[in-house]
């Protein structure tokens, strides 16, 4: 039995139809390569899934602070989260309170 590949143009056609569907698949097309860069650590034991999650949450967390011009209280309601939560996790992840977060 043949896998099936999905080529660009069929992904386009699922947004318009299912683009939860669409983004899943790209992002897990995404993450197969990002797994297999980042698994090549040697015999060091495996962090991939703590460090995919904080690569994946620090760029939400730029991301909002952009589309808030740098509110926190902005961001953190486009995130879905409380404002301290925000702020707190901010601060894990090293992520610095400038406007200019690029």
């Amino acid at each position: 039995m043949r896998s099936k590949k999905h080529n660009k143009s069929e992904i386009v056609m699922n947004v318009k139809t299912t683009p939860y569907v669409a983004v899943e698949e790209i992002m897990e097309k995404n993450l197969e390569d990002i797994a297999t860069v980042l698994s090549s650590s040697g015999d060091r034991k495996s962090k991939l899934y703590e460090e995919v999650m904080s690569m994946v949450e620090k760029g939400l967390f730029k991301i909002a602070l952009r589309r808030s011009n740098g509110v926190k209280s902005s961001a953190a309601v486009f995130l879905g989260i409380n404002r301290n939560t925000f702020t707190d996790k901010m601060a894990k992840l090293g992520i610095s309170c400038g406007k200019n977060n690029k």
